[in-house]
């Protein structure tokens, strides 16, 4: 039986963003198609609309984590910061594990993996301004095991 972990895995390997491979590896247990979670979870990808922010890992835990202990009624304080408590101690795993939590930074950080300028200069990771289009992943960089790790 496969994993969420490894589902999450294979996702992005076949080419869904971050948010998307961790969102949809575990939105159906929350009773959520498939095509749902990736249409909900796609914008927060590459950093939030390639902006390079917050990592779309981080973004689809915080998402996921809603499932569990979302509020509903704007009147529950005590609703909200459970929930926000659950997302900032997620958030500093990640952080811990990783270094940051800011997609930028996790690029930056782990460039080494991507020695080839070319690449870097095809993905446009020197500056999160450098273009809206998203911009075909190519195989050497999906399979990078830093980046399987980030989805798991």
């Amino acid at each position: 039986m496969e994993s969420r972990v490894e589902r999450a895995q294979e996702l992005f390997r076949s080419g869904y963003n971050c948010a998307q491979s961790v969102f949809a590896a575990y939105a159906d247990l929350f009773g959520m198609d498939r095509e749902t979670a990736l249409k909900i979870s796609c914008p927060m990808g590459a950093g939030i609309g390639r902006m390079r922010e917050v990592c779309g890992t981080v973004c689809a835990m915080s998402m996921l984590s809603g499932f569990v202990y979302g509020n509903t009624d704007p009147e529950d304080e005590e609703a909200k910061k459970r929930a926000y408590e659950i997302v900032r101690r997620m958030a500093q795993e990640f952080q811990e594990e990783n270094g940051t939590l800011l997609c930028r930074e996790l690029l930056g950080a782990h460039a080494g993996i991507l020695r080839d300028q070319a690449l870097l200069k095809d993905h446009r990771l020197r500056r999160p301004d450098s273009g809206k289009a998203p911009v075909l992943r190519k195989k050497v960089f999906t399979n990078r095991r830093k980046w399987i790790k980030i989805v798991a």
